[in-house]
């Protein structure tokens, strides 16, 4: 009889491991603790030494300013919404012809953007930015190296980037370029005569399109000139992750999120790139409307 016992309860303690661990399998994508869930890490990255959470500053003061700050933020977009697009009167944004978007005159501008290399993956690449002569322009500079990380992962390497950061309304809001007003992207800039790829992020309708984006080429002189680049956006491709897709379509103007420029043309070296400004042009001798062959899924018989 006491063994009998023994037995059921020995199942019975079975039975409950076995239904925590079915809960704590089922809890740890919502708690988001990476004990409970795969402890995949990339081959050189290093460990999270703190949770995200723990990093956070519960300061009831620095609460209320940062309100004060997002309400005020709040005030003038009503008032520019209120007032026409982009707080300018309607008469005037439907006859502007050219719009500076970014210009690198002081410190603060700079800081609009960020820039990135192959470093995050483990390469060798490495890039800087800083003022220009005179405060002028953004140098743009760095050297490349297309030399792969010994991981065991990764095939190919070498690239370098700089990115705007993305546009953040009151209270940490998602805000969208809207350039459905122009057709053209112009720039001024003084290169070394290597290429770069122009690349444009929208924001997407649907989470799987997350990866798009749009690029095209920028080619420079080299030299002491600057030169005045436009790139009808009728010209930018449609990639995905690195892939050119099949299926092309035009930019949505009306949710850009970034602008960037990126390097890899396989070649090692040092690089710079000046930028003076950019902007935004309306071309009313380019009609074109897209550069590539969109198919037709739903053909009729």
């Amino acid at each position: 009889m006491a063994l009998a016992v023994m037995l059921l309860n020995s199942a019975s303690f079975h039975a409950g491991c076995c239904r925590h661990k079915v809960l704590l399998s089922l809890r740890a994508p919502l708690l988001g603790d990476s004990k409970l869930c795969s402890s995949y890490r990339r081959p050189g990255a290093e460990p999270a030494k703190k949770l995200s959470w723990q990093n956070a500053d519960f300061s009831f003061k620095k609460g209320i300013d940062h309100l004060k700050t997002q309400l005020s933020l709040l005030k003038k977009e009503t008032q520019d919404y209120l007032k026409g697009p982009s707080g300018h009167q309607i008469s005037q944004h439907l006859l502007e012809q050219t719009k500076v978007l970014w210009q690198f005159r002081s410190q603060e501008d700079l800081n609009k953007w960020v820039i990135s290399s192959d470093v995050e993956i483990g390469g060798k690449s490495k890039v800087y930015i800083k003022l220009g002569r005179n405060n002028q322009a953004a140098l743009l500079y760095g050297t490349l190296n297309t030399e792969a990380p010994r991981d065991g992962e990764t095939k190919y390497s070498g690239y370098c980037s700089m990115r705007s950061r993305p546009a953040v309304g009151s209270f940490n809001r998602k805000k969208y370029y809207d350039w459905s007003n122009f057709n053209t992207l112009y720039l001024r800039v003084r290169g070394d005569g290597r290429p770069w790829m122009v690349n444009i992020y929208t924001d997407p309708y649907f989470s799987h399109q997350k990866d798009d984006l749009y690029s095209y080429f920028m080619f420079t002189r080299g030299g002491p000139y600057w030169e005045e680049i436009k790139i009808p956006f009728s010209k930018f491709f449609l990639s995905s992750r690195g892939r050119v897709q099949d299926n092309q379509h035009p930019i949505w103007l009306d949710k850009v999120r970034t602008l960037g420029f990126t390097i890899g043309d396989k070649i090692d070296g040092p690089f710079q790139l000046e930028i003076d400004f950019l902007g935004l042009l309306n071309d009313r001798a380019h009609r074109e409307e897209f550069a590539y062959e969109a198919y037709d899924k739903n053909t009729p018989v």
